[in-house]
């Protein structure tokens, strides 16, 4: 009996020490996206990945974020490139693409179709996702932007995912703010994009650790592919 006890004992031992294992281990972010999230112009510790993570590390998070973002990306590039860029493992995704698609005037369909299959494809393997969106410069039309600006909050409803509305907010138009091309920002201006959508991405950790603690994360359950 006494040995009956002492194996009992030793068995929720080894459940605690193991339980406590798997809610220490760091919880894996990708930044998926191309050269706003990568940080164009900037030196790597200055580019929205290293200073989120900072951020979310000075709040008190166990968290590594990922610098999934490629200069010159349109959401179709993104989207042939997603499985490696959001290796088995990965805890959450924040998605910011689109912005290449404005600038180069794509059909906002083919935009909307390729963010779509993203969600998609990152719902299935029960990745947690934070949508950045974008909005197109009013030079491109008034049908343009209507059909532009739709796409991103209209997807996060479908998809039932997180929405940061415009992921330049604060920074477009502050010369202060961006480089001398107008469009990136510089160190100071991705300190003002990480302070302002800390919020969610504060909500997105929730999720992704809610999920962990049941199993159905893509790291718990595997690729998902």
């Amino acid at each position: 009996m006494a040995a009956a006890g002492r194996l009992l004992a030793l068995c929720l031992l080894v459940t605690f020490l193991s339980s406590g294992a798997a809610a220490a281990r760091t919880l894996q972010i990708v930044a998926f996206g191309d050269s706003l999230s990568a940080g164009y112009g900037l030196g790597r510790p200055d580019a929205f990945p290293a200073r989120l993570e900072a951020a979310l590390k000075a709040k008190g998070y166990d968290v590594s974020v990922a610098n999934a973002g490629v200069s010159g990306d349109t959401a179709s590039a993104g989207l042939a490139r997603l499985d490696w860029s959001v290796p088995q493992g990965t805890d959450a995704v924040i998605v910011e693409l689109g912005a290449n698609d404005m600038l180069r005037g794509v059909d906002p369909a083919l935009t909307r179709r390729t963010l779509d299959d993203i969600l998609t494809r990152l719902k299935a393997r029960n990745i947690p996702v934070l949508l950045a969106g974008m909005l197109a410069a009013p030079n491109y039309g008034a049908d343009y932007k209507t059909a532009f600006d739709a796409i991103y909050p209209e997807l996060a409803a479908k998809h039932g995912v997180l929405l940061y509305p415009f992921f330049l907010d604060g920074v477009t138009g502050n010369r202060a703010l961006t480089l001398p091309d107008g469009l990136h920002p510089t160190a100071e201006g991705v300190e003002r994009i990480v302070a302002a959508i800390l919020p969610q991405v504060e909500k997105l950790i929730a999720q992704a650790q809610g999920a962990q603690a049941q199993g159905g994360t893509d790291a718990g359950a595997g690729s998902g592919r």
